[in-house]
């Protein structure tokens, strides 16, 4: 069988009469989205048009809860309990899935934004919060993450797992991220991204930041939209993905179909 992939970006996080990323663009080349859910980006209109756009384009639609940090882009840590990120999931996820149901459509996947989405592959205690909040609001729900605490727990709860690949950072041996305060850890060449990207999905590898060849199985590509250049790559991606007879689809097709291959 042919790879399969999704190509997933995050989407709807403007706020008010302030814009973030070209979502039109996007929508264009992607077939899921995470879409902010109010706390670090996104307010009821910019939310409610959003989810219309994805199911006119038949995107699959993700949740991207965040800590309420709206000032700081949920980039800080808030010190919150493992209680209230639960909680806190809880309300960004209802949210969306209100305009969801409005929409005819539902939330497939759910993926932690900003500094949220970085302590939930390390610590516990939030991981399991955002996991027991997935499966209790909807055992169907997909899980995006790295291997880490959150995709333990999330198969702890019986909710399917799909790894994410960044494809724009710099990775160290152990499968985690190179911290964006080392040199090379974001990576700008379009040639090498793309390459990589390719060997990724079609080989299951991925070149480390130390030279070694890593394994990797990915679901997910994350693109971005938001820095100059970042659409024209993105295209480029999903076009070099489909000449290279990779089938590009919606996260749960693609975790359909992963599983009746399984």
């Amino acid at each position: 069988m042919n790879p399969m992939i999704d190509l997933v970006a995050d989407l709807g996080e403007g706020f008010g009469a302030y814009t973030i990323g070209d979502d039109s663009q996007l929508l264009e080349i992607v077939t899921s989205a995470n879409i902010a859910c109010g706390f670090h980006a996104g307010d009821p209109d910019i939310m409610a048009t959003t989810v219309a756009e994805c199911v006119r384009r038949g995107v699959g639609i993700g949740a991207h809860p965040s800590f309420p940090d709206l000032r700081g882009f949920g980039r800080r840590d808030m010190g919150l309990t493992a209680d209230e990120v639960r909680n806190d999931v809880l309300y960004q996820l209802g949210a969306l899935n209100g305009f969801a149901a409005f929409h005819g459509t539902k939330v497939t996947h759910i993926a932690p934004h900003g500094r949220l989405g970085n302590l939930v592959a390390v610590r516990a205690d939030y991981a399991n919060a955002v996991a027991e909040a997935a499966a209790r609001v909807d055992n169907e729900l997909i899980v995006v993450a790295q291997e880490g605490a959150l995709a333990t727990a999330a198969r702890s709860e019986g909710l399917d797992v799909a790894i994410v690949g960044i494809i724009d950072r710099a990775y160290q041996e152990d499968g985690t991220l190179v911290p964006r305060s080392q040199p090379g850890a974001v990576l700008h060449d379009s040639a090498e991204i793309v390459e990589r990207t390719l060997r990724m999905v079609t080989e299951g590898k991925l070149r480390c930041a130390n030279g070694v060849d890593m394994e990797i199985s990915v679901d997910t590509l994350l693109l971005h939209g938001d820095n100059p250049g970042a659409v024209d790559l993105a295209r480029l991606i999903r076009s070099e993905l489909v000449s290279a007879g990779v089938t590009v689809a919606p996260l749960a097709e693609v975790m359909d179909a992963k599983r009746k291959a399984a």
